[in-house]
């Protein structure tokens, strides 16, 4: 209950905090970005392994009878 009677004390210390943790932020050098020459050459060396999924599409009717036998499969397994 104490912390109610000083919210204005805790408000004006946040926001001070803030304020210089905001100038201090802003103080810091820039972040630069460095090129990767040689990591990049090594990475274009290895294979990266490739999947390909090739399957015909199911028709609107199959797609509802999956669905059915599905739904009929789970419903029997609650019993």
């Amino acid at each position: 209950m104490n912390i109610l009677k000083h919210m204005e004390a805790v408000f004006v210390a946040t926001v001070a905090l803030a304020v210089s943790g905001s100038y201090m932020i802003d103080a810091l050098p820039e972040a630069h970005a460095r090129t990767a020459g040689a990591t990049a050459a090594a990475t274009a060396q290895q294979s990266i392994p490739v999947v390909v999924v090739s399957a015909k599409r199911l028709s609107p009717e199959e797609k509802q009878r999956s669905l059915d036998a599905e739904r009929d499969a789970t419903s029997a397994g609650r019993t």
